[in-house]
């Protein structure tokens, strides 16, 4: 399998998250979105829609949007799984995935701030304060359904890592950057925290990629 990745992409922080867990090879191919490299049209005929993640698998099919690609993975090997057995865990699990990755990260993508910036001239205070207020919108409506609720445990839905983990993983580390005090979702944080403890979860890490610039990475 090939995968089309960026260091600071949260979606290809999601997959990275995934084929650890599942402890599959891939080859990894650098796309540099900061020198609009997913604009040329190398990629661009991989990803008609110039957004990353990418992966080719073993029949030469392209994969596209990281929820796709995590189900799929899911299906073709299915241990561990990322899903819950039974029907309405699965339904919870992927409706805690998607308050992040359809609701909460699409407002914080380089193509939006491109268009905050280019578009409506929005100056950095006026953008810093729209990434923290959808950044924050969904933290809270992960801890209200998170905290309290019969099916939470050591993660979001009961004692093994799933898809609501891999998303809300890559939120919490946009919160992280943005330097917003997690304490105020003591749920939240304690998951991530579980989960970042994870080396499956650890090595996917945005600042310990091999593409991460030498100044941001992780220190050991």
């Amino acid at each position: 399998m090939k995968f089309f990745s960026f260091w600071r992409s949260l979606a290809s922080f999601r997959v990275r998250i995934a084929l650890n867990l599942k402890n599959l090879p891939v080859k990894v191919v650098f796309v540099d979105i900061d020198a609009d490299a997913h604009r040329e049209a190398g990629y661009r005929q991989i990803n008609p829609q110039m957004a990353l993640p990418a992966l080719v698998v073993d029949d030469g099919t392209t994969l596209f949007q990281s929820l796709a690609i995590l189900e799929y993975l899911d299906e073709k090997y299915p241990s561990p799984p990322l899903l819950p057995a039974d029907l309405n865990g699965r339904a919870r699990v992927r409706a805690l995935a998607l308050m992040v990755a359809c609701e909460g990260h699409p407002l914080l993508t380089p193509r939006v701030r491109r268009y905050l910036d280019h578009e409506l001239n929005l100056r950095d205070p006026q953008q810093a304060a729209w990434r923290r207020h959808w950044t924050v919108e969904t933290l809270a409506a992960l801890e209200g359904h998170l905290a309290g609720h019969k099916d939470t445990g050591r993660y979001c839905h009961g004692d093994q890592p799933t898809l609501a983990d891999i998303c809300m993983v890559g939120h919490v580390t946009a919160a992280v950057t943005q330097q917003i005090d997690l304490a105020v979702w003591p749920t939240v944080q304690r998951i991530f925290e579980t989960a970042m403890a994870l080396p499956e979860f650890a090595k996917a890490h945005p600042l310990a990629q091999p593409d991460t610039p030498e100044a941001m990475r992780v220190k050991r």
